[in-house]
């Protein structure tokens, strides 16, 4: 990993989408018909990066983003529930503001990490396989792909965890395919800027990886079999 030039920037750059993500996720936007939460214009930029560190490096690096990204939620998380147990100063009065910014809600801190982690590693593991599949032609194809599958699972586990039981089943139902749509539909749209980013690391980082000999387990700390790397002129 570490003789590639641009990798380590791009999983520090997908860290903080996904950490300003999770602090926006609780506003409620209103955007025409649509109520979303204010991580649904942000959080799908993630999958964007798992489908370029998938497609330029390969599985083995998109499993050490995923988990980097996993840990960094994990301790936003726990840094918060910390900060809002720590009694206030008196003088200080902003600490039901900040409660409603950085409190945390057990049920909706698990549903996220899990839903996260099985969406991500779906996404990466469906982009691998259609790429030796198609032989690394119709890009299109497995970003969309990987998109449709990996989004499926990650908004139906957030939302039945978050909000089963709480809410009706048609509400549960109607929260579950608007999300998944807007999710997908932002994604597809993002397709040509995905080409075009993946085009230029390829040419600049001299590498396309095919996941043909790799170990798909994701809780696996190396890869005993790496990808098969094509060097690009």
């Amino acid at each position: 990993m570490s003789r590639y030039k641009y990798l380590d920037t791009l999983v520090l750059i997908f860290v903080v989408v996904l950490l300003v993500s999770n602090l926006v996720a609780q506003k409620v936007c209103r955007l025409g018909p649509l109520t979303i939460s204010g991580a649904e214009l942000l959080f799908p930029i993630t999958y964007i990066f798992g489908d370029v560190f998938t497609e330029v490096y390969g599985y083995q690096a998109s499993r050490r983003a995923i988990w980097i990204g996993f840990f960094a939620s994990a301790l936003l998380s726990a840094a918060g529930a910390m900060a809002v147990a720590l009694p206030a100063d008196p003088g200080w009065h902003n600490q039901q503001a900040f409660e409603t910014v950085f409190g945390v809600v057990p049920r909706f801190v698990a549903a996220s990490l899990i839903a996260y982690w099985t969406g991500e590693f779906a996404n990466s593991f469906t982009l691998a396989k259609l790429k030796v599949l198609t032989r690394g032609r119709w890009l299109w194809t497995r970003t969309i792909g990987s998109t449709v599958v990996g989004q499926a699972f990650d908004t139906f586990l957030v939302m039945f965890i978050s909000f089963a039981g709480t809410v009706s089943r048609p509400t549960l139902i109607r929260l579950m395919l608007s999300s998944y749509l807007i999710k997908v539909g932002y994604e597809t749209l993002a397709t040509p800027l995905t080409y075009a980013g993946v085009a230029w690391l390829k040419r600049r980082e001299g590498v396309d990886a095919f996941d043909t000999r790799t170990d798909f387990n994701p809780f696996s700390l190396r890869n005993l079999s790496p990808a098969n790397e094509v060097k690009t002129p």
